[in-house]
């Protein structure tokens, strides 16, 4: 398993594991791996990878088993519903080797919310594996969980999002990541590829990228360069902006990041 780093440390990584067949047909169009990568850059965790499997059983324990050893945490989504498709539980504890048990505060959630014994399907949700803990879900439906580093909540967006709020506090995170954009307007990457490239080559341990557009209004590309030291990183943009302009690249100016 991953070993968490402290606070303070240059870099923490993490992993998503998007779980559901919905998601690989396209019929659902996934949005949390976009609000996890944000909430985790506000923590200083780098979100290293993601990967989509679908509901089976196999899949599911080979990726999170490979993420986890690798990554120093690992947040899933989907697959915690009442329907028998809904295995994402099964599969969490048959990669750590454990038993699941009906959780009582989950049961005594249930009960108060709908009333009287909680029976049927309803009873797959109350599902965690022995040794896990609990991941609070302010909006509705019952909580999540977490055992070792992985994190394990709703594919819902509006819920996961809401247990992602309980998440951030049990999170040892790194320096955060901070960046400036340098917008070229009327050059083509082919221009500014050497000047990017010999900026990136000097400062190695920052990310320099490129990120065209083309429209109504004409073309260029966002430079957006990102890194954890603020001094580096005013240089780096100065050099970049000066090699631009040496390269004949004259249209060009800071805007917010993007």
């Amino acid at each position: 398993m991953g070993s968490p780093a402290g606070n303070g440390d240059a870099t923490v990584k993490a992993a998503v594991l998007i779980i559901g067949d919905e998601i690989l047909s396209g019929r659902t169009q996934d949005t949390n791996l976009r609000d996890i990568a944000r909430y985790l850059g506000t923590h200083g965790i780098d979100l290293a990878e993601a990967r989509t499997v679908s509901d089976v059983m196999e899949d599911i324990i080979a990726a999170l088993n490979a993420l986890r050893e690798r990554y120093d945490y690992v947040i899933t989504t989907g697959g915690i519903g009442p329907t028998h498709d809904d295995i994402t539980a099964d599969a969490v504890a048959a990669a750590f080797g454990v038993e699941l048990y009906e959780h009582p505060d989950i049961i005594a959630m249930m009960a108060a919310r709908w009333g009287g014994e909680v029976t049927g399907a309803r009873r797959r949700m109350a599902r965690i594996p022995v040794g896990g803990d609990l991941v609070k879900n302010p909006v509705q439906g019952p909580p999540g969980f977490t055992i070792g580093n992985v994190f394990v909540l709703a594919g819902v967006p509006q819920i996961m999002r809401g247990m992602l709020e309980d998440v951030g506090p049990r999170l040892k995170g790194g320096v955060v990541v901070i960046s400036r954009t340098l917008r070229v307007e009327g050059s083509g990457e082919g221009v500014i590829a050497a000047p990017l490239e010999a900026v990136a080559k000097a400062h190695p341990g920052m990310s320099l990228g490129s990120y065209p557009f083309f429209g109504a209004d004409g073309y260029g590309s966002n430079l957006v360069l990102r890194g954890r030291d603020g001094a580096e990183l005013d240089c780096a943009f100065s050099e970049l902006e000066a090699a631009l302009t040496e390269a004949g690249v004259g249209n060009m100016r800071e805007i917010d990041a993007v």
